[in-house]
Order: C-alpha cells, then structure tokens, then sequence
C-alpha cells in the first residue's frame, strides 16, 4: 500500500430518496442533518417522482448537495441485480433518470450538482469498460460539467478522464473490501460493517490516511474525497453520527465537494 498524504477535509455522501410508495427506506430526514451530499434514486431502483422532489427540498433546506443516483431499471431486486442491457438502451436511460432528477431539483430550488451509480451498476463499471462508457456518454451529453463518484482505480474513472469529465474518488466506512480494493458482494460474509465504534475509527483512517483494512487483514489503499455511509442500513443515523463525531474530534472538515 502506498503511503497517503494526511488530508483535513472531506465529504461524507449517502443513497437517499429510496422509499417508494408504500414503502419507506431509511430516515432521510434525519441523515439529511448529517451529510453534504445526497445520492437520490431516481426511480429506477428506488424513489419515486413525490420522494425525490421531497427529498431535494429537504437537501436544499439543509444545504446539502443533490447528486443523481442511477442505476439499471430494477425496481424488485432495488438495483442490486447486473443487467445485460445493451450499450445504447443504458445511456438513455442513465440520461433518463439524470433528467428526472434535474426537474425535480430545479423545482426544490436545487440542482443536480453530481452523478452516482447505485449497486449493481456501480459495480460493473468498475471492471465493464461497455457499460462504463454508456454512463460516461450519458453525464456528458447532460452536462460535461457534472462529477462523476465512483470507486477509486476503476475502469470507469479512466473512461471518465478519457473524455474530460471530472472524477470524484470515494470510499465505503460501512462495507467490507477485498484486497483488490473492491467491495465484498453482499452475498457474502463481510461485506456490512454494523458496529458503529468501528465504522467511526474506520471513516477517521479512511479520511486521514487514505488507508482500510480489507476482509483478509491487507492494508490497501482508499484515497477519497468523499465517505458513503448507507441510508438503508440498520442504525444508519447512528453509524453517521458517530462518524461526524470522529471526524469533527480527528479536525477533519466535512464539507462537500461540489
């Protein structure tokens, strides 16, 4: 693992707007007092048109950043399933959602500051250069200007830089990795992280040091400017509590990053 210059600053991100329906996902209220950056589902996996506009008023009031939470058309298996869909149906419908999103933002006096895949699609770009490109094409021919975050050494990060659109490292403080530097499927042992002292100590040396533990006790590197904590996990606003706690005792901002 190479060493990682301390850094003072970060951004600490979280999946928001997932409720749909009858169905209510996490506590965006409450999140929305901790974090800078939202990643709301824009109804393709979760989300629908009265949350997400909900969701981007309730940002707006708090000033965090919107950012566009995409991911393939899998309402039933919340956009945790990979998706065989062909390179030009994808990017219409990342750019689908992109627009969804930007309307109902426009309207809670917001915008849509930045883009994030969800889930399975998140995954797969970072080793499927096919489905990473269909993303990319979908931010740029939105707005070129739009960040994209993302896991750090990606495939999708050198399709982003390739075509001049701005990459945002991030990192995981509730999931496991393996030494690879990807994330544990959460099909298996390891892959969430639930006690909350850890996760703190963790977001502390993630933030400070670029550095985690992976499942297999290897020391790897994680150098990011942002933390995604999970909306949608058991105890989420505690885990995000206690992780501005360790940031704020540690002396390191937390503020957005766009």
């Amino acid at each position: 693992m190479e060493p990682i210059v301390e850094r003072r600053t970060v951004d600490l991100n979280c999946d928001l707007g997932e409720s749909f329906g009858a169905w209510t996902v996490g506590d965006d209220a409450a999140m929305l007092r901790l974090v800078t950056s939202a990643n709301v589902a824009c109804g393709f996996h979760g989300g629908d048109p009265s949350t997400m506009l909900a969701t981007c008023r309730v940002a707006a009031e708090n000033g965090v950043s919107v950012g566009a939470h995409v991911s393939y058309r899998d309402l039933a298996g919340f956009g945790r399933r990979s998706m065989d869909v062909p390179v030009a149906e994808l990017r219409d419908e990342v750019l689908y959602q992109l627009a969804a999103l930007a309307g109902m933002a426009r309207v809670a006096g917001s915008t849509v500051r930045y883009v994030k895949p969800h889930g399975a699609l998140y995954n797969r770009i970072v080793v499927d250069e096919a489905h990473a490109v269909a993303v990319v094409e979908a931010v740029a021919a939105f707005d070129p200007a739009l960040p994209l975050l993302g896991l750090p050494g990606s495939v999708v990060e050198r399709v982003a830089v390739d075509r001049g659109l701005r990459y945002v490292r991030e990192a995981f403080v509730d999931r496991g990795y393996r030494a690879d530097g990807t994330l544990v499927p959460r099909t298996q042992a390891g892959a969430l992280l639930t006690d909350v002292g850890t996760i703190a100590t963790r977001a502390v040396r993630m933030a400070a040091e670029g550095a985690v533990e992976a499942v297999d006790g290897t020391g790897i590197g994680v150098a990011a400017d942002s933390l995604c904590v999970h909306g949608d996990t058991p105890g989420a606003v505690a885990m995000a509590e206690a992780v501005r706690r360790g940031l704020d005792d540690a002396g390191i901002a937390v503020e957005a990053f766009v």
